[in-house]
């Protein structure tokens, strides 16, 4: 019986070939919407597991948690400076540490931030120490740059026409293990670096006190983000009296105090215990200038609008497996009429209806069940791609895998499949020898 299956196939391999492939396609669609609606879900949160709470100015909590966590550029608000030593000296607060961002080197954003954040997210260094000094920076494993590396910061980015920064060169200092976080194509530098760089966080009281225009263009440095004039400036260099004196050797100095640290677009803190969280939410959501959010909530809240979507695309891939399958079920049941004298011919020569039945069920089944074996492996390859491909671009681990669901999911198409290949093995089963014959 498998001699006469196989000998049937090979012969009708073109059309075999068909059918296997809209099967696999259409299969490989839902597996991959499946995998990579996952594997989103599993990265993100993995990537900001270490971030309890987060601190800003009020505005859109998303981007808040896009921007700090998740390195997404963009133009936040700024909060007073006073809110970081506020935190430091709460007794909730494990730590908490200023980001400040904008500023970038080779496609890679540089980030201004403090050596208790690195200390509690970076697992260890591959290479070299922490930053001790304004003009030393640590990458993150993605970044590719060694130990001693020169980075020039540049204002904003190439693309958006920034400008180089002739104020301070870092050199790498170390370089940080994987943490299959966006932080990983991170370069972090001194957020005093940063604030100097733009004329603010000096000692000298002069640089305490501006009138309302200058501290509103002093808001527009610190943020990083002032990509209109970028554009509409390309290549532009400060004039000399725009200059500001970076010392690269000056040790850092973070302790902070109340009217000498400049405005903040964020600040990532660890709360002491879950109650401490709690409290510290609520307590800064309801002071003026500033929000506190999870990132976790927030992450829930996009994982409700991911999980639409996903709903979206999983009725489209059923959709399209129910056309093919339809389709299939056309072919098929002409292919069996086509072939009445074939299935005659084994009635005749005494094959029993049962045979008949399980010859053309079996031929269909295998076709079916190859289609949707290979749609597997195309599906979880795809994923896979795909999460290379945002982890390149984004630094986000994106880990794709099978789970139990689908297996179960798996199950279900099988017997779909075993149903449908049922119904034209059927109609041959029912055919009598001799009216075969005379088709």
């Amino acid at each position: 019986m498998f001699r006469f299956i196989f000998s049937d196939l090979r012969r009708l391999w073109a059309g075999s070939a068909v059918i296997v492939l809209l099967i696999a396609l259409a299969t490989a669609l839902g597996v991959t919407i499946t995998l990579q609606e996952r594997a989103l879900r599993l990265g993100s949160a993995r990537a900001s597991e270490k971030f309890d709470l987060v601190v800003g100015a009020p505005g859109s909590e998303t981007q808040l948690v896009l921007s700090s966590v998740f390195l997404q550029p963009s133009d936040l608000p700024l909060m007073d400076g006073d809110v970081l030593p506020a935190l430091n000296e709460d007794p909730r607060v494990d730590w908490a540490a200023p980001i400040g961002f904008g500023d970038s080197y080779a496609g890679y954003p540089i980030v201004g931030t403090t050596t208790a954040l690195i200390n509690a997210t970076v697992p260890g260094f591959a290479e070299g120490d922490i930053f001790a000094r304004e003009g030393e920076a640590v990458v993150g494993s993605a970044v590719d740059l060694d130990v001693g590396a020169e980075i020039k910061p540049m204002h904003g980015a190439a693309e958006t026409g920034g400008h180089t920064h002739t104020e301070l060169v870092y050199h790498v200092s170390g370089k940080a293990e994987p943490t299959g976080t966006p932080w990983d194509r991170a370069i972090l530098v001194p957020i005093q670096a940063v604030w100097h760089i733009h004329g603010l966080g000096h000692d000298d009281a002069d640089e305490h006190h501006h009138d309302d225009d200058e501290a509103g263009e002093a808001h527009d440095d610190a943020h990083h983000h002032d990509e209109d004039h970028a554009a509409d400036n390309p290549g532009h260099e400060h004039d000399e009296d725009e200059h500001h004196h970076v010392d690269a050797n000056a040790p850092l100095d973070e302790d902070w105090h109340r009217g000498e640290t400049p405005g903040l677009p964020a600040i990532l803190v660890k709360p002491k215990s879950i109650s401490d969280a709690y409290r510290l939410r609520q307590s800064y959501r309801e002071a003026d200038g500033t929000v506190a959010v999870f990132p976790a909530e927030v992450l829930t809240r996009l994982y409700a609008t991911l999980g639409d979507a996903r709903q979206v695309l999983t009725a489209i891939a059923i959709g399209a497996q129910i056309l093919v399958a339809g389709a299939l079920l056309l072919v098929t049941v002409i292919h069996v009429s086509q072939r009445k004298r074939e299935i005659g011919a084994l009635r005749a020569f005494g094959a029993p209806r049962g045979a008949v039945f399980t010859i053309v069920w079996l031929e269909l089944f295998s076709l079916v069940g190859l289609g949707i074996l290979i749609g597997y492996i195309a599906g979880f390859f795809s994923a896979r791609m795909i999460s290379q491909s945002i982890m390149a671009d984004r630094g986000i681990d994106m880990p794709v895998g099978f789970a139990a669901s689908d297996a179960g999911n798996a199950l279900i198409l099988v017997i779909a499949a075993a149903i449908l290949s049922a119904l034209p093995a059927f109609l041959a089963y029912r055919q009598p020898p001799a009216s075969a014959l005379k088709g």
